[in-house]
C-alpha cells in the first residue's frame, strides 16, 4: 500500500528542499546543484533565482563562479535553454541528453537549412576549431569562421549566423561547448575539457549518469513521475526504453507514495520521512520568471499551477512569468518597473506575508 502525502506536503517540502524557505542556500553553485540548473535565459531573473535563496545574496557570485573559480558552467542543456550547473555535473547532464539526437533527424535538419552531412561537419568542426590553445574563447563570429575554415564551406557561414544557437546547441549536449568569459561585452564560447576544472576525457555512460540526474531532480522536484522527469529535462520526446532503464536502476531507492487527488509519484525512500512530516506552507514568497519552482512541475499541474492562471504564467514562446506563491500554490503573477513591484492575484493572499515579500524582493532588483 502506497504512502499517502498531500500536494500541501509535497509543495512545502519543495519549498524547503529548493532553498525558498528559509532562504538559506550557502553559494550560488548549492542553489544550482539542488536545483538541477538555474535556468539563465535572462540573466536578471538567473541572478534573482540564486539571490531569494541566499540569506546574504552576493550580486557578484555567479560571475565568479563562472569565471574565475569555473565552479559552474553556462551552456543550453535541459530542453535546450541556457542554464548555470555546476561544472562537476555538466557531463552528466550532457550524457543523458546527448542520448536524444534530435539535430540527425531530417525535419530538423531541413527546419534549419542543412543537410545531414553539413551538420555532421559543424559537429565535427566545432571541437577542433576550439582546440586550438589552452582553454580557447572563441565569440560567434570567430567561431563560424573558424568552422568555415576547418570544413571549406562557406554555405556554413550563413547557416550558422542565422537563428541564434540553434546549429551549436548539439555540441552542448555533446560535452563540446560552454559559454566562455565575456569579451568587450560580447559572448563567446569554449571547450568544456579545457575551461572547466576535472572535466573527463570521455563522457560517463549515459546509463549512469541519466540515474545520477533522476535522483538529484527527485532530490528537488519530487515525488514526480518519469514522465514529469522527461518533460523537465527533454521537453517530453525522451526515447522511452532509455527512460524506463533509468527509472528500473534508480528503483531500490524509491518508493511509491500516493497524493491526496490519487495521482501515484515515485519518491525517493530517503526523504520519506521527512516529506510525511512536512507541515503546509503558510509563507508568501515571490519568485522570478523562469523559476525552478515552476519549471521542475507540468504546467499542467493544477496543484501547483490553478488552470485559470496558466495562461499568465506559461505565456508565449515561452515565457515564464514571475509568481506569487502562497501555500506553495501560485496565486497571482507580478511585475517589476523601475523598482516598483505590481502583482496580479487570482486568490487572496494575507497582506502582511505579501508586503514582506515584495519589500524583500525590491531589495534585490538592481
Amino acid at each position: 500500500m502506497a504512502t499517502k502525502v498531500t500536494w500541501s506536503q509535497i509543495l512545502a517540502w519543495r519549498l524547503r528542499r529548493q532553498f525558498v524557505s528559509g532562504g538559506d542556500a550557502p553559494d550560488a553553485v548549492a542553489v544550482a546543484r539542488r536545483l538541477c540548473g538555474v535556468q539563465a535565459q535572462v540573466a536578471s531573473s538567473a541572478q534573482l533565482a540564486v539571490a531569494v535563496r541566499r540569506a546574504t545574496p552576493d550580486h557578484d557570485e555567479i560571475d565568479r563562479a563562472l569565471w574565475g573559480d569555473r565552479t559552474l558552467a553556462k551552456t543550453w542543456i535541459m530542453r535546450g535553454t541556457l542554464h548555470l550547473v555546476p561544472s562537476d555535473t555538466l557531463a552528466d547532464y550532457c550524457a543523458t541528453l546527448s542520448t536524444l539526437r534530435f539535430w540527425e533527424k531530417g525535419s530538423w535538419q531541413r527546419g534549419h537549412g542543412v543537410t545531414a552531412d553539413e551538420i555532421a561537419a559543424i559537429v565535427d568542426a566545432v571541437p577542433r576549431a576550439l582546440s586550438d590553445g589552452d582553454a580557447r574563447a572563441l565569440t560567434r563570429e570567430e567561431l563560424v569562421e573558424a568552422v568555415v575554415a576547418v570544413t571549406g564551406d562557406a554555405h556554413l557561414r550563413e547557416a550558422l549566423s542565422s537563428g541564434w544557437g540553434a546549429l551549436l546547441k548539439p555540441l552542448s549536449r555533446l560535452g563540446e561547448l560552454c559559454y566562455g568569459p565575456p569579451r568587450d561585452g560580447r559572448v563567446t564560447f569554449t571547450a568544456p575539457r579545457a575551461w572547466l576544472p576535472g572535466w573527463p576525457a570521455t563522457l560517463p555512460p549515459y546509463e549512469e549518469a541519466g540515474v545520477r540526474v533522476a535522483r538529484a531532480f527527485l532530490g528537488a522536484h519530487g515525488p514526480a513521475t518519469p514522465e514529469m522527469f522527461d518533460t523537465w529535462l527533454f521537453g517530453g520526446v525522451a526515447k522511452k526504453a532509455v527512460l524506463k532503464g533509468w527509472f528500473r536502476a534508480l528503483a531500490p531507492e524509491l518508493t511509491e507514495v500516493e497524493t491526496d487527488d490519487g495521482r501515484p509519484l515515485l519518491a525517493l525512500t530517503e526523504h520519506l520521512d521527512d516529506l510525511a512530516a512536512t507541515r503546509p506552507s503558510a509563507e508568501v514568497h515571490l519568485l522570478p520568471g523562469f523559476d525552478q519552482y515552476i519549471l521542475g512541475a507540468p504546467r499542467s499541474l493544477a496543484p501547483l499551477i490553478p488552470p485559470p492562471l496558466k495562461p499568465k504564467v506559461s505565456r508565449q514562446a515561452g515565457w515564464i512569468s514571475p509568481v506569487v506563491v502562497h501555500e506553495g500554490r501560485v496565486a497571482g503573477v507580478w511585475e517589476a518597473r523601475n523598482g516598483h513591484i505590481t502583482v496580479d492575484l487570482a486568490t487572496p493572499v494575507p497582506q502582511e506575508r505579501l508586503d514582506e515579500a515584495i519589500t524583500r524582493v525590491r531589495s534585490l532588483l538592481p
